[in-house]
């Protein structure tokens, strides 16, 4: 697809990890990354291709010796730099070298307010001390720097404190209700997540919604990392970003039309980014899909609620057109917030999945404005 640029890439640099998160989609395992020689080679290929926007992460983008090498030759690119962290590794030092390679923002997980919960679920001890130093690091050096917390079973509780904690620091946060499974297919992580009825707090609190900007411009919210992105009728259609303006590219140089989007459209090490980009067939069949080709979500009545996320409905419900569970089940919670009277997915509407009676969702309704 000539017309299609790759604005944004999310760049994985190394899946090596010096934490091992209980909901991590990732194997730590090193099993040949790409090189510093190959990173600069494919960063020419970007800045070539159009990219503006380039995200590292990881695993831990600091474990890589050559992190602020590939760093000071992004910058002499121009590209719009940000990091991904557990910020572990950041010193003092090291926050003063990111302000002057002129990074935009550093997110950094932080799982919880509480000390123990944060630590049991990175299983690093003083792990949460070390985060909030550096995130103190980060901001003496005038760097945005945001939060990020998935929610699970071990953290919900704490939700609101996790809030004041950034309004503490003056830094802003996002709230992602989606874990997600693995990268190699293992759905055991899922066990994690909340509910859909335990998220209904989350979703009725006023202060939860919508996006907080702060002075420096960041953003605050709750939402979902794997949501569609999509705004109104802007992309015609189109259910997802993912391989239209953004792309993910692995420590071993796969590129995938996203994170979350198991297709992998050739490999770097083999071939140049514009042929994978615009000649891929993989990256063709992802930008010809429209909302009108998804069989169920298209006649959905409560699509407009839904975050349905095209890589999610490959993974757990086997079919990148398919409609899967979890979207289901919190298009019909967020619908009845809104106001919808009975709301009942497509996907459930046909099919025996589960679904929460008009009675069950009235009452926890009800009991959450409590």
């Amino acid at each position: 697809m000539v017309g299609s640029v790759p604005l944004s890439v999310h760049f994985d640099v190394t899946y090596r990890c010096n934490e091992r998160c209980v909901h991590c989609y990732l194997d730590h395992e090193d099993y040949g990354e790409l090189e510093t020689t190959e990173i600069k080679n494919i960063l020419i290929q970007l800045a070539a291709s159009g990219t503006l926007m380039l995200t590292f992460s990881g695993g831990e983008i600091f474990l890589r010796e050559d992190f602020f090498e590939l760093l000071e030759f992004a910058k002499d690119l121009h590209f719009d730099i940000a990091l991904k962290s557990n910020a572990l590794m950041i010193t003092a030092a090291r926050a003063a070298r990111l302000r002057a390679l002129g990074v935009r923002q550093v997110q950094v997980s932080v799982y919880s307010a509480d000390p123990e919960i944060h630590d049991a679920i990175t299983k690093v001890r003083g792990s949460f001390a070390r985060s909030l130093k550096a995130i103190r690091f980060l901001k003496s050096q005038g760097l945005r720097v945001k939060i990020a917390c998935p929610l699970m079973k071990q953290n919900l509780a704490g939700l609101r404190q996790l809030r004041a904690l950034a309004d503490e620091l003056g830094i802003s946060y996002v709230i992602d209700m989606t874990i997600t499974p693995k990268l190699d297919g293992d759905t055991s992580v899922l066990a994690l997540r909340n509910s859909a009825e335990d998220l209904l707090g989350v979703m009725q609190d006023p202060t939860l919604q919508g996006k907080a900007v702060l002075d420096d411009g960041s953003e605050s919210g709750v939402g979902s990392a794997v949501s569609s992105g999509m705004e109104g009728d802007a992309y015609d259609g189109i259910p997802c970003s993912a391989g239209h303006n953004t792309c993910y590219i692995s420590p071993y140089g796969d590129v995938y039309p996203c994170v979350q989007m198991p297709v992998a459209a050739g490999n770097l090490r083999t071939e140049k980014f514009d042929e994978i980009w615009r000649r891929s067939p993989q990256f063709e069949r992802v930008r010809a899909i429209r909302d009108s080709d998804l069989p169920v979500c298209a006649k959905c009545s409560i699509r407009k609620y839904c975050e349905r996320c095209p890589g999610l409905a490959q993974m757990e419900g086997g079919d990148l057109l398919g409609a899967y569970e979890r979207a289901c089940e919190l298009a019909e919670m967020k619908a009845r917030v809104a106001g919808v009277a009975n709301p009942v997915s497509a996907w459930h509407a046909q099919n025996d999945g589960k679904i929460l009676s008009p009675a069950t969702l009235s009452s926890l309704v009800q009991i959450a404005s409590l």
